[in-house]
């Protein structure tokens, strides 16, 4: 810590911190444009001038740039000195000459840092007279539109896009006063991270395309904290809605989490909440082929208990992507017995070892922040990118951290960004992946070994083994293999912090196996390491610890006969088990009720259908794949706008069908009362409950406000549907109101934050306004609670080395299965961005297998009935499987033998 003097006042700082960072931290307001919170100083843009004084009796100083001043002990600063003020407004000035007077039309406008430090510097005239100059705009991609022409030359884009998140398509060009920032042509951006830039920009230059389509001012959209449905990894969002549909998200900031970053599926793939075609009614189907009937909500209730009512035996189909008191309330309907949690036997499995290598690998699951910290890393089995989005960033940061482990041996502050970059060039912390094709950390990897799934549990169970020799060997391993293993053994156990990456994207329990071997070897080496293990959905985590049976035992259930009725919570069966299989269990059930916020296949041929609610319309609890339980909170109230509109949360659904079951009148429930019963009832999710705050909370005696102080037309909201302006919805559930009336201050610390906003701050750079320390953690403390905890002692080895591959000349491929962010996804693949977005779907071959279909790189094959696909051939990619991206063929799982075909012509 350090003691500095500010304007004749003393502070306790970080003295690691520069002056800017430890001023903002204290709440002290400094101008700034370049610097960002995580990406460290480069002072480009002078905006952050303070007058430095050398000692006590200094009384003339000099003026400095914040950012790229130490906070040291015993520093004195003035930030109100008249000169630095007047130096600062100047800045602004020469930075605004080129800049358009289009805030009225801006899509950043009252959201927009360059306007909120304009005020805060006190600039209000301009004196240019003289031609403005002005840009070409560029086409990049259905995410990020484009606006040069209000550019301040801040480089935070480039600094972040290239430096921070790997990109390399897009650049500075020009020199001077003439710098273009965007791509050497049009053309999507390629980083699966470049929606960040709509935040990272201080300006109107990068907006969110998605956003324009149906664009709302900030101060005129109602948000909720909000946690990202689309991957396991928890990320907080920042949801915002005008007139019931949802206009944009927004990074939410979690010190543990998701900090300031998300990744594009999370940020741009909310469309399937706006989609026309999904349930907003409870439906009936005849099984004539007929329509759907309407259905009011009493006499949907009242058809559907009563069918339930004279089934023999009711099978219950949970849901990874659903909240745990909807999977709870579900299986309080069926009975434990009946209550499956509708994933796929070997998922389910690896699922459930993962939970077990958590509690007893001898290694602790870190959050993701912490995963920075890591000064060697090797992934097992995943490509992180592809299957959990935001934590490749955290990957990438770790082995970026060794520039700073360079720099402070020769005392460069880690804030110092480009002293660091250019200290550092091309020294990363060793990052190892083993996996079948390119990932997007290979540019900061120590190698990328292509290998099929056995192979990689051997490599993993071999290093295990060469780290202690107490682990089981593995035999019959080649010199390459045995030298690889020997490598990142080494690296592993060269390093302070180890950390080991694994996941069930292969659905291969060996992989698991390995990475818990060589977790537990490297406990019982008493290295500081740690564990990630990558589940596939929003809340895998915790379905898997509430238990239940596999989505296989369900259909056999129905298929014997022994069940005749079935309800599914928010799944789609066919994306998870063969459509053949599927229809023919479901075919036996004389009532199917599905709950889903989607039409599917599911829902198609269902009895009853009812319209669940999304992430945007309901509350619930998820966790996350560090074990995190966090609560996401309804947006808005869909009756309200649509009043034809009957969604309503699963658990409450199901709550009103358990009691027209037992032939009750449908009691109360609220958000705490299912939440409360659910951590009851499953002793590994008691702690639940205190993942966030009661409706009863509030602050100074007043809920906490969903819209920003200055939301404005709410008398004219439902005009179009009557005169006469309803009350707003009341929220019995949670501490929130659908209003702007409450509290929506910073000064009050609280964990549960809708949206970012502070005096003087509109922009997210508001966020700062929230944390202890400028990067630290909110004020009133992360959200969430863990729920698995690291059990003391060591477990023994696994055992289940995979034998060594037989050479086989059968000529059939096996299917591997590829993640992938945009499209591998089942509700993110609705919107029409990310639609946009996918690659074309290509089929990947070994060259030799290539050669024996007669196929060669740009043929087409076809899989069975399925689509043509356009054949990739590489040299590195294991023989015997062929890769497919994930979601393009439902039903099909990893190691299904492929009936493969030549398309007519050869060629698509």
């Amino acid at each position: 810590m350090a003691i500095i003097h500010v304007d004749g006042q003393q502070y306790e700082v970080n003295g690691a911190q520069n002056l800017l960072q430890a001023c903002l931290s204290l709440g002290l307001d400094i101008p700034y444009f370049c610097w960002h919170p995580a990406m460290g100083s480069v002072g480009a843009c002078r905006q952050c001038a303070v007058r430095q004084y050398k000692d006590a009796d200094d009384d003339k100083g000099m003026l400095v740039m914040s950012c790229m001043s130490p906070a040291t002990d015993q520093t004195r600063i003035s930030i109100d000195d008249e000169e630095a003020k007047a130096f600062r407004a100047s800045v602004v000035e020469w930075l605004m000459i080129n800049h358009p007077h289009d805030c009225p039309v801006c899509e950043e406008g009252g959201h927009c840092h360059l306007q909120d430090m304009t005020v805060m510097t006190g600039h209000d005239r301009r004196r240019y007279r003289y031609r403005k100059r002005t840009r070409r705009n560029q086409y990049l991609g259905p995410f990020i539109a484009h606006e040069m022409n209000r550019c301040i030359t801040c480089y935070r884009c480039v600094r972040f896009y290239n430096d921070y998140a790997g990109g390399t398509d897009l650049g500075a060009f020009g020199a001077k006063d003439n710098i273009y920032f965007g791509r050497y042509e049009d053309g999507t951006l390629e980083s699966p991270f470049a929606g960040n830039l709509t935040e990272v920009c201080p300006t109107g230059v990068f907006t969110d395309q998605s956003h324009s389509d149906h664009y709302t001012r900030k101060w005129d959209l109602q948000f909720a904290p909000g946690i990202c449905h689309q991957c396991s990894l928890g990320c907080n969002i920042s949801p915002g809605e005008r007139y019931g549909t949802i206009r944009r998200i927004e990074n939410r900031y979690h010190g543990e989490v998701n900090g300031y970053f998300l990744c594009d599926r999370g940020r741009f793939g909310y469309g399937y909440v706006n989609r026309n075609d999904r349930p907003l009614v409870p439906l009936w189907r005849d099984g004539s082929g007929q329509p759907p009937v309407t259905l009011d909500v009493d006499t949907a209730l009242n058809r559907i208990s009563d069918a339930l009512r004279h089934a023999r035996r009711i099978i219950g189909i949970g849901s990874p992507r659903a909240s745990l008191e909807s999977n709870h309330q579900l299986r309080e309907l069926v009975g434990a017995d009946n209550f499956s949690t509708g994933i796929e036997a070997r998922e389910q499995a690896c699922l459930d070892l993962m939970n077990h290598l958590q509690r007893t690998a001898g290694l602790p699951a870190p959050t993701p922040r912490e995963i920075e910290d890591h000064d060697a890393i090797l992934v097992l089995g995943e490509d992180p990118v592809q299957s959990a989005g935001r934590l490749g960033l955290n990957l990438r940061q770790a082995a970026l951290a060794r520039r700073e482990a360079m720099g402070e041996k020769i005392g460069v502050p880690a804030w110092n960004a480009e002293a660091l970059k250019t200290l550092g060039q091309d020294n990363y912390h060793p990052v190892h992946i083993a996996w079948p094709t390119g990932t997007d950390l290979d540019d900061v990897a120590a190698g990328r070994y292509a290998l099929a799934p056995d192979d990689i549990a051997r490599l993993g169970f071999a290093v295990a083994h060469l780290i202690d020799p107490a682990a089981p060997a593995v035999d019959h391993l080649d010199p390459d293999t045995r030298e690889t293993a020997r490598r990142i053994a080494d690296d592993l156990m060269a390093a302070e912090r180890p950390l080991i990456v694994s996941g069930g994207s292969l659905a291969s329990e060996a992989v698991l196996q390995a990475a818990g071997n060589i977790a537990q070897a490297l406990a019982r080496r008493a290295r500081q390491g740690s564990l990630v293990l990558i589940r596939r959905e929003a809340n895998s985590t915790g379905l898997s610890l509430m238990g239940g049976q596999t989505l296989d035992w369900a259909l056999d259930e129905l298929n014997g006969g022994r069940a005749d009725a079935v309800v599914v919570l928010e799944n789609d069966l066919y994306q998870r088990l063969s459509p053949e299989q599927v229809e023919q269990a479901l075919g036996r059930a004389d009532i199917q009720v599905v709950v889903d916020h989607q039409s599917t296949a599911t829902t198609s041929g269902a009895h009853f259908t009812l319209p669940a609610a999304t992430f945007a319309e309901g509350d619930g609890t998820l966790v996350n794949l560090e074990g995190r339980a966090q609560r996401f909170f309804q947006v808005f109230e869909p009756a309200y706008m649509r009043p034809e509109a009957r969604i309503h949360e699963s658990w409450r659904w199901l709550h009103a069908l358990a009691a027209g079951l037992r032939g009750e009148v449908v009691p109360d429930i609220n958000l705490d009362t299912v939440t409360r019963a659910c951590a009851e009832a499953h002793a590994a999710l008691a702690g639940i409950v205190d993942a966030a705050p009661g409706a009863d909370y509030r602050i100074e005696g007043l809920r906490l406000a969903r819209e920003p102080h200055r939301y404005s037309g709410r008398t004219a909201m439902r005009a179009n549907l009557a005169v006469s302006e309803v009350r707003p919805p009341q929220d019995p559930d949670t501490p929130f109101a659908f209003s702007m009336e409450g509290y929506s201050g910073f000064d009050q610390p609280r964990q549960q934050v809708p949206f970012a906003w502070a005096p003087g701050w509109n922009s997210p750079q508001a966020w700062n306004k929230f944390t202890d320390e400028i990067g630290g953690h909110l004020r009133g403390g992360d959200p969430g609670i863990r729920l698995i905890q690291r059990e003391p002692g060591h477990r023994s080895y696994s055992a289940a080395v995979p034998s060594a591959p037989e050479e086989t000349n059968t000529g059939a491929l096996r299917a591997l299965i590829l993640p992938r962010l945009f499209g591998g996804e089942e509700t993110s693949a609705r919107a029409e961005p990310i639609q946009q977005r996918m690659a074309t779907p290509e089929l990947i071959l070994n060259q030799k297998d290539a050669e024996a279909l007669g196929v060669r790189e740009g043929d087409s094959l076809l899989i069975g009935d399925g689509p043509a696909l356009t054949v990739q051939e590489q040299g590195e990619w294991p023989s015997g499987w062929a890769g497919l991206p994930a979601g393009l063929l439902p039903g099909l799982a990893q190691g299904d033998t492929l009936t493969l075909r030549k398309a007519e012509g050869g060629t698509p």
